[in-house]
């Protein structure tokens, strides 16, 4: 079982999460305000945090890219009634594992912690990854491109890293939100699409990641 930071200023939902957490065998640690979230978060290791977006002092968002940036292997789930789509993709694009919107079923969340506990964390790999001029840097999340350090987003890394690992071979949509975005629902947006495009900019040529009609795309090898 793992270690849980819950950051959550509802005192009732709070307890109920962590109760829930407990019942199923994990150590729980919960912290009511953006700064003690963070400040927990930074100073002890959690195998995945369950996070509040509207929070006193440093908000969930902010807490969020904060927190990713000082440890991209973070596993986040956001727990918010602030769950429209815009938020929902914008927390997935941020480095957030999964999103969970309020009210919430207790079967739910439990079985979204496991299953973001039994994935592998964003940063676990060995250190270089490589395919024709393309090359990734897997601990420290750099790519190069002809030795050429490209700038990549946290999304854009892991996307491409998806797809090198697979490279030659057709990744559909749903299995990029899955992996990439640890979205096990179809949010109903263009966000795999988008992400596509803003990667094809970056890399040596833009058909690098090719178009797999009806199916999804394809890292092409030289």
């Amino acid at each position: 079982m793992g270690r849980v930071l819950v950051v959550e200023d509802d005192e009732g939902i709070a307890r109920l999460v962590a109760r829930a957490l407990r019942d199923h065998g994990h150590a729980v640690d919960t912290a009511a305000t953006g700064d003690e979230g963070l400040g927990a978060a930074l100073s002890r290791d959690f195998d995945l945090v369950v996070l509040d977006l509207m929070l006193p002092g440093i908000d969930g968002t902010e807490l969020l890219e904060r927190l990713v940036d000082a440890r991209p292997e973070q596993r986040v789930l956001v727990l918010s009634a602030m769950s429209e789509v815009g938020v929902r993709v914008a927390c997935l694009e941020a480095g957030a594992a999964d999103f969970l919107g309020k009210p919430f079923a207790v079967a739910e969340l439990v079985a979204r912690v496991h299953t973001r506990l039994r994935g592998q964390a964003p940063g676990a790999a060995k250190r270089w990854l490589g395919s024709g001029t393309v090359r990734l840097d897997l601990r420290f999340h750099r790519a190069l491109v002809d030795g050429r350090q490209i700038e990549l987003s946290f999304r854009e890394f892991l996307l491409l890293q998806h797809l090198m690992r697979r490279a030659g071979q057709a990744c559909s949509r749903a299995e990029l939100l899955a992996d990439v975005w640890g979205m096990i629902f179809d949010p109903g947006s263009n966000v795999v699409d988008v992400c596509v495009r803003r990667l094809r900019s970056k890399l040596d040529r833009p058909n690098r990641v090719e178009t797999v009609r009806h199916v999804g795309y394809r890292f092409a090898e030289d």
